[in-house]
């Protein structure tokens, strides 16, 4: 498990290391906002159109090649720019990143439920979880640190390195997980699949959790710099949302295991968690960017380990990929969606009104199925009576 867990922690750092030095350190490359906007969106982009063709890739084939195989193109993609030092490279490494992780990404993710049974999904998935939410939290400290100690291509030279590093210890540790036999499947068959409300649900929960996470990361700094605070105070509650993710998933994960936390009560629980965060995010001053840093870093980390067994217990195993892959592009499309969503809100009225916005859009759907379950559980009573 551990090299599966190193690979979520190296599309993480990738990520973000990089997308946090971009704008600062980048000067011949990026010469504008659009350009800038336009490399960071390289990486996500090419997830959003990859990741479903590689999962359906890795039940064909078997999800071990494809994973071995995405981390030495990530590797391959980091070392172009360590030896073209050009903007032209920078862009072409960037693309390369985001395709490579679109391949090794979801193929962890179905290893991680083939290489454990059923009732350790919980433990397994939120210890995968708390790996990549390490890479998110140190992607921009240590890239940072990289960058100022070596310059942009140190960074990119460290993450060849981490890429070729991971994909040998996969290598020799991961052991081979032969593809299942599988029934055809038709086009209709897919859309049928994806379209349940069994795949929908902790699909759309991970989508909102990676959305909010993705407002808090972004959004609240600008919230601390309205409010007069430094760029310390600001980045040590990014820190504490990343940190308060990390923590929790294990947590949540080994709770599910052993019963003490049921799948739709906890995406529940995690939906409001992270609603009540965003809420907290319009309060004035240090107190709500806090107290939202942490509820969503609750919320989010209870939202992921349960989404991803919830579809892991609901998929069979022979389409595991193809499933973990069409779940990764709706935590992309979330992540996307939801700085959009603020950011247009924002700029039509002021921030506090887009929080209140996504917050509003997360809590709908548990709020809404709580009502249901109250009203079936009122008319059953009635009904017996």
């Amino acid at each position: 498990m551990w090299p599966l867990y190193a690979a979520g922690f190296t599309t993480a750092f990738g990520a973000h290391g990089i997308a946090a030095s971009l704008g600062a350190h980048a000067e011949g490359a990026v010469t504008s906002l659009l350009v800038l906007g336009g490399l960071l969106a390289l990486y996500d982009g090419a997830e959003v159109l990859l990741k479903p063709v590689f999962g359906t890739l890795a039940d064909r084939v078997g999800a071990r090649p494809v994973l071995l195989g995405g981390l030495a193109a990530f590797a391959a993609a980091s070392a172009l720019y360590v030896l073209a030092d050009s903007p032209g490279w920078l862009w072409a490494a960037r693309l390369g990143q985001g395709a490579a992780a679109s391949a090794f990404s979801p193929s962890a993710s179905a290893l991680v439920a083939r290489l454990n049974p059923a009732a350790k999904h919980g433990r397994a998935f939120g210890s995968y979880g708390f790996y990549k939410s390490i890479g998110y939290t140190l992607g921009p400290l240590l890239g940072g640190v990289l960058v100022w100690a070596g310059g942009l291509r140190l960074l990119f030279a460290v993450l060849t390195v981490l890429g070729a590093a991971v994909a040998v210890w996969a290598a020799l540790a991961v052991p081979v997980v032969p593809p299942l036999p599988k029934a055809r499947q038709t086009v209709l068959d897919l859309a049928r699949r994806l379209a349940d409300p069994v795949f929908l649900a902790p699909t759309a929960a991970l989508a909102a959790a990676t959305a909010a996470l993705s407002v808090g990361v972004g959004f609240l700094p600008v919230s601390g710099r309205t409010a007069g605070l430094g760029t310390v105070a600001t980045g040590a509650a990014v820190s504490l949302l990343a940190a308060c993710a990390a923590v929790v998933q294990p947590r949540a994960g080994r709770a599910l295991d052993a019963g003490r936390l049921a799948t739709r009560s906890g995406l529940t629980a995690g939906l409001l968690i992270t609603s009540a965060g965003l809420a907290c995010a319009m309060l004035p001053g240090l107190t709500g960017i806090l107290v939202g840093a942490v509820l969503i870093g609750v919320g989010t980390g209870l939202i992921t380990p349960l989404g991803f067994a919830a579809l892991a217990s609901s998929t069979p195993q022979e389409r595991l990929g193809q499933t973990m892959g069409a779940a990764e592009l709706g935590r992309e499309l979330g992540d996307a969606g939801g700085p959009l969503l603020v950011a247009a809100v924002a700029t039509l009225t002021t921030l506090t009104h887009g929080y209140a916005a996504l917050a509003a859009l997360i809590a709908v759907g548990p709020l809404a199925g709580l009502l249901h379950r109250r009203l079936n559980s009122r008319g059953a009573s009635a009904g017996s009576a």
